[in-house]
């Protein structure tokens, strides 16, 4: 009995405490964002891919400890919350992929594109 409180008991906080980790990594970027104006501040990619990249392994890390503990709840639950990490690191690198490719393809057409897209007559007179 003993066993399994102490199994869902640090299942539970562990979970709640990675989840507060994550949720306040996020407010402190949106809050970078928010003081930047609107703009990405420099940076962020590196760190969204790093947090997402380097949480799954110390969470993999620690359920293969509660593992060799024998607590299985524990275990089962860093991997569910690993899982879900890494499912947001593809999404996250799937969306910062597309960002990159639509600011490469609009630096690449040409100037006069650009400026007939935007509704000017003339390129040179800004009008």
């Amino acid at each position: 009995m003993l066993m399994w409180t102490v199994d869902l008991g640090s299942a539970a906080l562990l979970t709640a405490l990675e989840v507060a980790a994550l949720a306040a990594f996020w407010f402190a970027e949106g809050l970078k964002q928010w003081a930047a104006g609107g703009a990405r501040p420099p940076g962020a990619t590196a760190r969204l891919i790093l947090v997402l990249t380097v949480g799954p392994t110390g969470l993999v890390a620690v359920g293969y400890g509660f593992y060799r503990a024998d607590l299985p709840v524990a275990c089962g639950s860093q991997a569910l919350l690993a899982a879900a990490l890494i499912l947001l690191s593809v999404l996250g690198g799937g969306t910062e992929c597309a960002r990159w490719i639509t600011q490469h393809t609009s630096r690449s057409c040409p100037l006069r594109e650009r400026v007939r897209r935007r509704g000017r007559t003339t390129w040179r007179s800004g009008k």
